[in-house]
């Protein structure tokens, strides 16, 4: 793990990092902007890359020797970052479609992964000015105030959240059969269409739960720190420890996380 004068310079690097990239991301917002598609139903903006190059450039000018892991860009990996420890995991724009559609809910989500562990997370709202923070062992904060997961006991009061990968449509392993069983269990069931600030929602309380498959490690390098940071007990859908390059996750408050698992269960008791 990194010292304590360079976990600071890490930390201030990216929050500057993430502003920036958000202040691009409000420059295009509600504005008519190029929008192509990478799937039937798979968005990326000029904003997108606007707010992914202004990112990895802040960066990359501070640490040209780390290496980069972004959605946009894929690995962008230089000569001189080759055995590096050090990986930033970047999603500029966590909420295309919603971006695309001028709905305001989306981030940008920074992770820097040393050694195969993530050490740093920043979650960035641009629209709500909302910074969500965490360094391994050291807590999460929302606007540097400490966040801590919901004390909901039980699922039939839990608010939930969750998402659809973007082959909905192709593919029957698509989420709707577990949507279907939280929704006549939960209080409530959400879908926000940002996984990095589900994430970071269940960190501070606001969501009680969040369950999704088919992510990529760019969706959840940051948030995924700044839940366990926050107290939340993540897993993937049977309760098995999770890391970013896993396809499901599950985090929930730690005390309805058992239930969630149950009911994540019953599709497959169903001969999925």
């Amino acid at each position: 793990m990194p010292t304590k004068s360079s976990q600071r310079v890490f930390r201030e690097a990216a929050i500057r990092a993430a502003k920036a990239g958000g202040k691009v991301l409000r420059s295009f917002f509600a504005k008519e902007i190029r929008i192509d598609f990478k799937g039937e139903v798979n968005l990326v903006t000029e904003a997108d890359r606007a707010a992914e190059a202004v990112v990895i450039r802040t960066l990359r000018k501070q640490f040209p020797d780390h290496r980069f892991l972004a959605e946009e860009g894929g690995a962008q990996d230089g000569a001189e970052s080759i055995g590096s420890v050090h990986k930033w995991i970047i999603d500029p724009l966590d909420g295309t479609t919603n971006f695309a559609h001028s709905y305001p809910t989306f981030c940008v989500s920074i992770g820097l992964e040393i050694r195969g562990e993530i050490a740093l997370g920043v979650v960035y709202d641009p629209l709500r000015e909302e910074i969500f923070l965490a360094e391994k062992g050291k807590g999460a904060t929302l606007n540097g105030r400490t966040i801590h997961v919901s004390k909901t006991e039980k699922i039939n009061a839990a608010l939930l959240v969750t998402g659809f990968a973007y082959d909905v449509r192709e593919d029957l392993t698509n989420n709707l059969d577990h949507f279907s069983n939280f929704s006549l269990r939960a209080q409530g069931v959400r879908r926000t269409g940002s996984a990095a600030l589900d994430l970071c929602y269940v960190a501070c309380g606001r969501f009680d739960g969040f369950w999704e498959m088919k992510l990529a490690p760019w969706d959840t390098a940051a948030a995924f720190l700044i839940a366990t940071e926050a107290g939340a007990t993540v897993t993937d859908f049977q309760g098995r420890p999770y890391n970013i390059y896993l396809k499901e996750l599950l985090a929930t408050n730690g005390k309805i996380h058992s239930e969630m698992v149950e009911v994540l269960g019953l599709a497959k008791h169903k001969g999925r």
